[in-house]
């Protein structure tokens, strides 16, 4: 046999090297958002979403019920919502962005995508989507604030006064 029968051509690409790349890229952005690829998802947009959310709520598990109800309300309230979260996570995941400097690296660069990781932390964090007269509750005692102080304080899902009390200034 020939000698150069053995050795493969330099001059074309090795399938072997580029698998192995794939692999090791692919297992880096498994460790970014690990958690986002074990949540259920109806398609690629609620995926990105549920990523995107993961990374911004610092949250391993997000409960799929109000995932529903905050991309809808977001979808609703901003057309093109689901083509802008995707493009933030495939931003977050190009350039690998710290979450914690998430916001402040898209404000400094006066991001069109800047107001998205507020609007997504809202709506988890409070429960809330929109503001104003257009401010929409998704989420009472299941809003992530609620769930982090769960272990000592209980959201009251009653008012204490007569209907209507909460709506007189407090003297």
């Amino acid at each position: 046999m020939h000698e150069s029968a053995r050795q493969p051509d330099p001059s074309l690409p090795s399938t072997r090297r580029r698998r192995l790349l794939a692999g090791f890229v692919g297992a880096y952005t498994a460790t970014l958002i690990p958690w986002a690829l074990a949540q259920p998802v109806k398609n690629g947009q609620h995926g990105a979403f549920l990523a995107l959310s993961a990374i911004i709520a610092g949250r391993q598990s997000l409960d799929a019920g109000m995932a529903e109800r905050i991309f809808k309300g977001l979808s609703a309230e901003q057309p093109g919502f689901a083509d802008a979260a995707a493009a933030l996570l495939k931003l977050v995941d190009e350039r690998k962005i710290d979450p914690m400097h998430l916001q402040q690296t898209l404000d400094d660069e006066k991001s069109p995508l800047a107001p998205l990781p507020r609007k997504i932390a809202t709506a988890w964090l409070l429960g809330v989507i929109g503001s104003g007269a257009n401010a929409r509750v998704v989420a009472y005692e299941h809003a992530l604030n609620a769930q982090f102080v769960a272990d000592v304080l209980k959201p009251p899902t009653y008012a204490y006064g007569p209907y209507g009390s909460w709506t007189r200034k407090p003297l």
